[in-house]
């Protein structure tokens, strides 16, 4: 059987959760969450869908990508499948051929998984390595230390609140009540909370939304913020400790998030609260020029929103 291309579409993004999930584990290269799935439902689930991509051989995903946003696509692979040569060989075809569909002709990136043949594969084609994030981890099996702050897990009637502190947060960002209801009603968030942290004054000064993969295997924040009016406090250190305490209860083994390697604020505000650096990780970048496609001013590089969590993007 070969590897085939296809698009889930809404009524196969429940698989592609699972395959994700079942993917996650201790000690795995830093990839694709199922709680960067579930961020990304705060679009709906039709446009959810139709950025997904999953590449199947004989009926079982071998591989789900994500584009989340212009030019970038994410990727998970199965353990088994990263070094897969026929995987990885029609996977590269099918990126760097506009017309399938997956990434568009131009500049472009891709996040996948270290270590993965696809990542040898477009090297060999011109592909080069982009900016670099570090990925930090926190282990679960201990008990997390008290934040020091109030600490609320968001239900529906609290969602104006919580997308207005991660308004607060992020600037630009699009985040509403509406789409947080979008994003709660998705199937990863089904192992998902959200939270807000509250100071003495009963001010919310901090939110985070925390992912599990299920019982044994990472957990994901995604994204994290504090409040503009409220920060240089230790609120960003509260609000993570409180995740990784919510990881804990979910029964994750640990606690992922990643952001840029050149924002060393948010490095030494996780590492805080106990997460501790993983070898630092690259994209994949493209130059516009070398796909055929020229465009004038632009550097070639692609610049994305501030990422949230494994990878940062807020908006």
């Amino acid at each position: 059987m070969t590897t085939v291309l296809g698009k889930p579409g809404t009524d196969g993004l429940d698989e592609a959760v699972r395959a994700l999930r079942q993917w996650q584990h201790d000690g795995a290269p830093t990839q694709l969450h199922p709680g960067d799935l579930g961020w990304f439902w705060r679009t709906g689930p039709e446009a959810t869908a139709e950025a997904v991509r999953t590449w199947s051989r004989d009926g079982r995903i071998l591989a789900v990508g994500l584009l989340d946003g212009p030019g970038l696509l994410r990727l998970a692979i199965a353990p088994d499948a990263l070094r897969d040569e026929e995987t990885a060989r029609r996977m590269a075809g099918d990126i760097t051929a506009p017309e399938r569909g997956v990434l568009p002709g131009g500049a472009a990136d891709i996040e996948s998984p270290t270590g993965a043949l696809l990542q040898d594969l477009l090297s060999e084609a011109g592909w080069k390595p982009g900016e670099p994030w570090t990925s930090l981890r926190r282990d679960l099996t201990e008990p997390v230390d008290d934040p020091g702050l109030r600490i609320e897990t968001v239900g529906p009637e609290r969602a104006r609140l919580f997308t207005a502190v991660h308004r607060a947060a992020f600037d630009g960002s699009k985040f509403t009540e509406q789409r947080w209801h979008a994003m709660a009603a998705g199937a990863p968030y089904t192992d998902a909370r959200s939270l807000l942290a509250h100071n003495t004054r009963g001010d919310a000064v901090a939110a985070v939304t925390v992912w599990s993969a299920g019982p044994g295997r990472p957990g994901l924040l995604e994204p994290m913020g504090v409040h503009r009016d409220h920060r240089r406090h230790g609120h960003g250190r509260a609000i993570t400790l409180a995740a990784a305490s919510a990881l804990r209860a979910l029964g994750s083994s640990s606690a992922l998030v990643s952001t840029p390697s050149a924002n060393t604020a948010a490095v030494t505000a996780y590492a805080s609260a106990g997460f501790h650096p993983r070898p630092e990780v690259r994209d994949l970048h493209r130059d516009a020029w070398a796909s055929g496609t020229r465009e004038l001013g632009n550097s070639g590089k692609t610049s994305h929103p501030g990422r949230r969590g494994r990878r940062d993007r807020r908006p």
